[in-house]
């Protein structure tokens, strides 16, 4: 009995670093060779604008409800890119945050009125269970992501 107990520990114990080990292809198969750093699309953004490129970094956040977004850290302190897909198309599993990502994409703008960024807030806020002050928002709101077409996780 003792043996079966120490069994099942030890499959316990080792299944979530067999789960980290495999890699997880989502989307479309990757066809760009070249990684373009994230602090260089944040840098000169609309340099990128409408292009097919390539980033990598540690998912830092991924959408809890429908996985339809992540974060990714840059090769910079304190900078990140999010990668946005089609609801449904791409589902990011929550499991994946802490783990490596490249993801192929076209480099998108997006442009929010106050009121836009003051409701996106909102959302992105009841999304990861923390608190939001629409007072924080002071005006309209412009960023920029990818828009994700296929990512491999490692």
């Amino acid at each position: 009995m003792k043996t079966v107990r120490y069994f099942l520990l030890l499959m316990c114990l080792l299944l979530p670093l067999n789960s980290q080990a495999t890699e997880l292809k989502l989307g479309a198969p990757l066809t760009i060779d070249t990684v373009t750093k994230v602090s260089e699309i944040n840098k000169n953004p609309d340099q990128y604008l409408g292009k097919d490129v390539i980033v990598e970094g540690l998912v830092k956040n991924v959408c809890a409800k429908r996985g339809c977004w992540m974060d990714l850290a840059s090769d910079l302190p304190f900078e990140k890119i999010q990668v946005k897909v089609v609801d449904g198309e791409i589902v990011f599993p929550i499991e994946v945050k802490g783990r490596i990502a490249r993801v192929e994409g076209t480099v998108d703008k997006v442009q929010l009125s106050q009121d836009q960024a003051i409701r996106m807030g909102k959302h992105r806020a009841e999304e990861q269970g923390i608190p939001f002050d629409p007072a924080s928002v002071t005006g309209p709101e412009t960023f920029y992501r990818i828009k994700g077409l296929g990512a491999v996780i490692k």
